[in-house]
């Protein structure tokens, strides 16, 4: 483990396997607290161990685990959760990358973009700074082609790679009204005729491509041999295996184990979902609880039974009808004459317990998607790149800040 007092800075040559090997470490030693998920148990295996913890935690409200989601370190609690909050924080600094002023956009250049996503843009755009100035951008995943057209300058050229016909329409349209020179291909960039589509002439960026998209790009353009190459990882879950695949030596060796569902913790923070989209989100996961309840005793099975993705409109319906039309889809002939108010309201006191028994495994968020971003990093390393890895924005903007910047000497 680091010393106290480790600085936010940009993590560079051996700084990046240094902390790898103390993340993996603090990981490994601590998954017992958060790979099990409070959602799918209802007594936690850690809570006999931490018997105050659990005790306090499950006593706040849904308002308290609300307010505290984005920042579970800043919490009072009881220990061992200030300790690990305190190493969470420590393991997790990164300082930003420095950024330069860009010029001016063109005209109406970011039409069409949500603001949020050109603030985005206009950041990570502003952190890349290479020693040899880029001549072909290829815009990874570019939908409409927004970050491409964003960084092209006088004399260089652009590429876009997206596998979504409208979007490739559109883009092309946008650039031709821009009176941009820009080529906007139709690819799956999961295809094997990806690769014929990459040079080493090019300087590949991803803004948030999900999973196997950004892995497939850093293994195509290193084996292609792209000088330089930016990223900014997303969805980490979002990948074809059922297990986490490591990229780096080191990754390979470690005894970190990851399943989807550890993968989909980075994930789980969230900024940006209105008022609305939350009081729906609520409602959806209090009701699952609620059935969840119900279905461990018609089965006489203590064990959580996943569900399949529900419409909204489900949630028109009253809760009653709601379990029962629940239980049919999974085959539970018998649902009987529960006190349905009762089991409703039992729903939301669970969400309560597991929104806030969830924030000793948001503790565990920002190391776990630093171990992943560095895994990419390593990797890179051993493919001949020089990287550095810092954020490019605040985490109110995105929560996926991470920015890889990878050239070869």
């Amino acid at each position: 483990m680091p010393a106290k007092g480790v600085d936010a800075c940009v993590l560079t040559g051996e700084t990046l396997l240094a902390r790898f090997a103390a993340l993996d470490a603090f990981l490994i030693e601590h998954q017992a607290l958060w790979k099990p998920r409070p959602f799918t148990h209802l007594q936690l295996p850690w809570e006999a161990s931490y018997p105050e913890l659990a005790l306090w935690l499950r006593g706040r409200s849904l308002e308290d685990a609300e307010n505290s989601h984005n920042q579970p370190g800043w919490l009072d609690a009881p220990e061992p959760f200030a300790s690990l909050a305190a190493m969470s924080l420590e393991l997790s600094a990164v300082g930003e990358l420095p950024a330069r002023a860009l010029e001016a956009a063109g005209h109406r250049l970011n039409v069409d973009v949500p603001g949020r996503k050109w603030q985005q843009i206009e950041a990570f755009a502003g952190c890349l700074q290479f020693a040899r100035a880029p001549t072909h951008w290829l815009d990874w995943c570019s939908g409409k082609g927004h970050l491409g057209r964003r960084l092209l300058q006088t004399g260089q050229q652009l590429t876009c790679l997206e596998y979504d016909p409208a979007l490739v329409a559109s883009g092309q349209a946008l650039s031709q009204r821009h009176q941009m020179h820009a080529l906007h291909v139709e690819q799956d960039v999961l295809a094997p005729g990806a690769a014929s589509l990459l040079n080493a002439d090019h300087t590949p960026v991803a803004l948030h491509a999900c999973g196997d998209l950004h892995v497939r790009l850093i293994q195509l353009a290193s084996a292609t041999g792209c000088k330089q190459l930016a990223i900014a990882p997303c969805c980490y879950n979002r990948i074809s295996l059922n297990t986490y695949r490591p990229l780096s030596c080191a990754a390979e060796r470690s005894d970190l184990h990851l399943s989807l569902d550890d993968l989909a913790l980075p994930m789980s923070e969230t900024v940006t979902a209105g008022a609305r989209v939350r009081r729906q989100r609520d409602t959806s996961m209090a009701r699952r609880l609620g059935f969840d309840l119900l279905q461990r005793q018609l089965r006489g099975v203590d064990e959580y039974l996943p569900t399949p993705s529900l419409p909204s409109a489900w949630l028109d319906k009253p809760f009653a009808d709601y379990c029962r039309d629940l239980a049919a889809l999974k085959d539970l002939s018998t649902v009987g004459t529960p006190d349905w108010t009762e089991l409703e309201a039992a729903g939301w006191q669970r969400l309560a317990e597991v929104r806030n028994l969830e924030l000793l495994r948001g503790l565990f968020r920002r190391p776990l998607e630093l171990w992943l971003v560095l895994d990419r990093a390593l990797f890179l390393i051993e493919q001949g790149y020089v990287v550095r890895l810092g954020t490019f924005c605040e985490s109110p903007l995105t929560p996926r800040n991470f920015l890889l910047l990878a050239e070869r000497p």
